[in-house]
């Protein structure tokens, strides 16, 4: 069984970024990423930092705006258009999910496409189904396509079994690897909540993703001898023996599963850390693109 690690593999994305942003910097760029917090909710918070530090690493232009869960859908949509009108920011990302009130797809859309890093645009999302090169993908079903290419997994004519239809992952992913290219050529199923006899399902799976948000809900039963396993979830489950009382699972229950694997991802420590990569690289892609256009 081959393990699958987020920072491993991250690191050759930043690696990557970090090129690129001393190419952009000698021709005069410095590409930036705002992020919009909205509340204070501890996870958001979180994930926002890490963020923050990563920019900093890169040595990327970095905007961090907090502003509270009272906050109306017009104030917030005029921090937005604020945003888009800054040439110093190349990328915008609000953290979702936003609090209760706040219409998060009316959000979504007031942010310039050429500026929405995180992918969620329709705009973004039909340029993801077009297969156009100018487009951002979702990050986490990019880190996630990576992370099978970097490890030399074979994805061309292979099934594909994702577990979860949300836009963020499940549907974009799905997008990802049934189109052209590396990393892709799959045939792909999406199973979801309303399919019949999922583990019947997901056992025709040459490579399994899990992103449905339930605690090792994907056990023995549901893997092939052989499948790669890549589990997108991150929960956290009541632990009285952990230090905080509670730790980190996925949705995959590994311990059980892991034996059957021909490669997994584990939680913590997997596909969570590429989240973060694949978003700088969508900002310093950003900034080169912006670059582009007003060459």
């Amino acid at each position: 069984m081959k393990l699958i690690e987020g920072k491993t593999i991250a690191d050759i994305v930043y690696a990557e970024c970090a090129r690129e942003f001393e190419a952009l910097k000698a021709d005069g760029h410095t590409p930036g990423l705002a992020v919009v917090l909205v509340g204070d909710d501890p996870a958001s918070r979180a994930y926002v930092g890490s963020k923050e530090r990563k920019c900093q690493e890169l040595g990327m232009h970095s905007v961090k705006i907090e502003k509270p869960a009272t906050i109306s859908q017009d104030e917030l949509h005029a921090v937005i258009e604020e945003l888009n009108n800054d040439d110093a920011i190349h990328g915008i990302l609000v953290q979702l999910p936003l609090p209760d009130g706040l219409d998060e797809d009316e959000v979504i859309l007031r942010i310039d496409p050429a500026k929405d890093v995180d992918g969620l645009h329709p705009v973004n999302i039909g340029k993801l189904a077009m297969e156009d090169p100018t487009g951002f993908a979702p990050c986490t079903p990019s880190g996630c396509q990576r992370m099978l290419v970097e490890s030399g997994i074979e994805t061309s004519g292979r099934n594909v079994v994702i577990v979860g239809r949300s836009l963020l992952v499940g549907k974009s992913l799905a997008l990802l690897m049934m189109g052209k290219g590396e990393g892709a050529n799959a045939t792909v199923t999406v199973a979801h909540s309303r399919t019949k006899d999922l583990a019947a399902v997901t056992r025709e799976a040459d490579i399994l993703v899990a992103a449905i948000g339930i605690p090792k809900f994907i056990g023995p039963d549901h893997v092939k001898e052989g499948a790669v396993v890549i589990d997108v979830g991150i929960n956290r489950i009541d632990d009285p023996t952990a230090k905080k009382g509670s730790r980190l699972v996925g949705d995959v229950d590994f311990e059980a599963v892991a034996e059957k694997c021909e490669a997994i991802t584990p939680v913590p420590g997997g596909v969570g850390r590429m989240t973060i990569a694949m978003l700088m690289a969508n900002t310093i892609r950003a900034c080169r693109l912006r670059q582009s256009r007003d060459s």
